[in-house]
């Protein structure tokens, strides 16, 4: 499926609305779940939201080249598709807010678990309790003559 099927304007528009409000629905759930710190549970419909969002910017690629693809549409229709489009960014906004915080958390702690591992091998130098010398055991040698 690479375009909606509609045999003129009016049904154009009610599938792009209905496709609209699907794609805010998918997003507010992926929101829900990313601000759950729960973003694995969002894989579930990874492609059912990958699909319509393809369809989505094909049809309003096609729709800006071709304005005849909804001309003629009924005022009270090209309102509702109005509000549903703004619906629909305003829900991609706070998908991006919300996927913007994970990777700022993600990053804090990837760096933390880094850092860590850095500093527990960190080799020290001397001698003592505790003290490694990179990994080689030390050697005594005593020769008498």
């Amino acid at each position: 499926m690479t375009e909606l099927a509609a045999a003129n304007p009016t049904e154009r528009a009610q599938a792009l609305i209905q496709l609209t409000g699907r794609l805010t629905e998918l997003l507010d759930q992926e929101t829900e779940l990313f601000d759950a710190h729960m973003p694995h549970k969002a894989v579930e419909f990874q492609a059912e939201k990958t699909k319509l969002a393809t369809l989505y910017r094909t049809e309003t690629k096609l729709a800006s080249k071709d304005r005849s693809r909804l001309s003629g549409v009924d005022p009270e229709l090209k309102a509702k598709l109005k509000t549903s489009t703004r619906a629909f960014e305003d829900a991609l906004a706070r998908n991006g807010a919300a996927v913007e915080a994970l990777k700022v958390l993600t990053e804090g702690l990837v760096k933390a678990i880094a850092d860590e591992a850095a500093r527990q091998q960190q080799t020290q130098v001397g001698y003592g309790p505790g003290v490694k010398a990179g990994g080689v055991s030390a050697l005594a040698y005593n020769q008498t003559v």
